[in-house]
């Protein structure tokens, strides 16, 4: 205890952060041991893992770094087009799944990264509007290139082809990326444990950023830039370091989601998952990566919980989700809820100190 109290404001929340999603693991195994799970939930574990690293890392660009993207869905189909022809061509040799799916992330997180370096040059130098209407065109190129590719596997090797398939393999080829039909044959490798896992690393990747030399140099140019400038900071480095990270998670999010379905299109990562991401982000509130998780989770089960309101679902989602954004912005409620939670600090502190003076 007296370790908690000597712990600062900000480790004490991230440690609050951790401890909250190992519960939420335990709590959700312990539920799938026991067979007290629907099969719709249990079916979106994965696709909810996925979504809380793309909030996450989302929140990286948007929240600590300060700069508006749209592209973010572009980065998490190239580690997941990438991340899968790897899986494909790794199972070939390993026979252990859980090898193959972090070879595979391992893939589709530097494959998103390069993209994001390759992305990030250029367009960081713009900030504001300017900045999210480009990454939204970048998003849209990679689902255009995506869309035209088409790639096949046999013993010679990979086979790649652009706009028409023209594929030359011999008889034991296999087509892995058939253009606008995307990926066929997916290995389902993905799993809730290996979902946590990435959560985890993404988070112990993004706190230490931010509690780092590097994490207050991004945070100084979301706060004042011409003041970070003066200083000696480099903007275009630490811009890019931040938006190289982000894609990165991203990728390897894609490759978490890829892995869960049979077979995957690029019109899945379109500006709508980018907007839906961005929701999250907004939603949990910008830097605050446990809101991102919170919100995450919640707006990717609610849609599967209104299920039975048939025609009316979204009409219903979309309330829920215009109330929740009022609610998170009202001041009279924030001070509420702060009042409530001193109260409560209040009351454990007394009964600590009680706790204390009677062991004394």
């Amino acid at each position: 205890m007296n370790y908690l109290k000597n712990m600062n404001k900000t480790t004490r929340s991230n440690m609050v952060t951790y401890l909250m999603v190992v519960v939420a693991f335990v709590i959700v195994q312990g539920m799938i041991t026991t067979g007290n799970i629907s099969s719709s939930l249990k079916g979106q574990l994965v696709p909810i893992c996925a979504y809380i690293v793309m909030a996450i890392s989302l929140n990286l660009t948007v929240g600590v770094l300060g700069e508006l993207s749209l592209g973010h869905a572009g980065f998490m189909s190239a580690g997941a087009f990438s991340g899968v022809v790897a899986a494909q061509c790794f199972s070939q040799n390993i026979d252990n799944p859980v090898l193959v799916l972090i070879l595979a992330m391992i893939v589709g997180g530097i494959v998103a990264a390069i993209v994001g370096v390759l992305v990030g040059v250029p367009v960081l130098r713009l900030s504001g509007d300017y900045l999210a209407i480009v990454t939204l065109a970048f998003g849209e190129i990679i689902k255009g290139i995506v869309n035209n590719l088409f790639v096949g596997l046999d013993s010679a090797g990979l086979h790649f082809c652009m706009i028409k398939n023209t594929l030359e393999m011999g008889a034991d080829g296999k087509l892995l990326i058939n253009g606008p039909m995307g990926l066929l044959g997916i290995p389902r490798i993905a799993t809730f444990v290996m979902g946590f896992v990435l959560v985890m690393v993404c988070l112990i990747v993004i706190f230490n950023l931010v509690n780092s030399k590097s994490g207050r140099a991004i945070m100084a140019l979301r706060d004042n830039k011409i003041a970070a400038q003066s200083v000696g900071i480099n903007v275009t480095n630490y811009k890019l370091m931040a938006f190289v990270i982000s894609a990165a998670m991203a990728g390897m999010a894609g490759v978490l989601f890829a892995t869960n379905f049979s077979t995957v299109v690029a019109a899945k990562f379109d500006i709508n998952t980018s907007i839906l991401v961005l929701v999250f982000v907004v939603l949990g509130g910008l830097g605050n990566m446990r809101g991102s998780i919170i919100a995450a989770t919640v707006l990717t089960v609610l849609p599967e919980m209104l299920r039975e309101f048939s025609e009316y679902r979204m009409l219903v989602y979309a309330i829920v989700l215009i109330i929740m954004m009022l609610a998170t912005n009202n001041p009279t409620l924030k001070n509420a809820i702060d009042s409530f939670g001193s109260k409560v600090k209040g009351i454990f502190k007394k009964q600590q100190e009680k706790g204390e003076n009677a062991n004394g």
